[in-house]
């Protein structure tokens, strides 16, 4: 045994891991309001700041910015699978996915974090990321009903929801607080044009791996924890 190493949360007395735990909450609370209020675009240091913990204390919590994402969007994730689920109820295939957009995009307007999470992917939020792709799997059942009945366009594909995400992040972003409800223009206008019949043909639409990478490209660098030797 090393009598001057540190103790770790699984062996450290009980008041020290309530206070650890504390600590966690209130960095996981800051974030959500930090990521709202600035997209994830947002610092580690200035989540630390509204925390009001060291960097370091926030990195031993939260070793990535991705597990930071993961902590603070999971609910927001689980509320989108939800509304996929709810979409497939409809009876009307159509109304379903309409409303399923609808949905989504106005969680996004209400959350820029949320905007940037559903046009990103983040490899290290683990939790996050698998009920993303369960949500997929699910929407492609919601597409398919969708064509059967008619009343979406042949050639719309899974990879054009996400389209419809990035497009209505940066409507999200560009308008804030000046035209809080010109997404629901954009969304409104998106709609009519996706439903059957076709006015025309549309291009090619992206490749899954391509605009995998591309999600992965417009998500935060990777951070990692500071320099132990430092003071948080």
């Amino acid at each position: 045994m090393n009598p001057g190493a540190q103790n770790t949360d699984d062996t450290a007395s009980p008041l020290l891991r309530s206070d650890a735990e504390r600590n966690r909450a209130r960095v996981v609370t800051a974030a959500r309001r930090v990521f709202g209020r600035d997209g994830l675009g947002a610092s580690m240091s200035s989540v630390a700041r509204e925390a009001e913990v060291g960097i370091a204390t926030l990195f031993r919590r939260f070793p990535t910015k991705g597990e930071l994402v993961d902590a603070v969007f999971s609910d927001r994730m689980d509320a989108y699978a939800d509304a996929v689920a709810v979409a497939l109820d409809d009876p009307d295939p159509w109304n379903g996915l309409a409303g399923f957009i609808e949905t989504v995009c106005a969680m996004q307007a209400a959350d820029y974090g949320f905007a940037d999470v559903l046009t990103m992917t983040f490899p290290t939020a683990k939790a996050l990321e698998k009920r993303r792709n369960e949500a997929y799997e699910a929407m492609v059942q919601l597409i398919d009903r969708a064509k059967t009945a008619g009343r979406l366009r042949e050639d719309f594909t899974p990879e054009d929801l996400v389209l419809i995400h990035m497009a209505n992040a940066g409507v999200v972003n560009a308008t804030g607080a000046a035209a809080p409800d010109a997404w629901r223009r954009v969304v409104a206008m998106l709609l009519q044009s996706f439903q059957a019949p076709a006015r025309g043909p549309l291009p090619d639409s992206p490749e899954p791996r391509a605009l995998y990478k591309a999600m992965l490209r417009a998500g935060p660098p990777c951070s990692t924890s500071p320099d132990p030797r430092k003071k948080s």
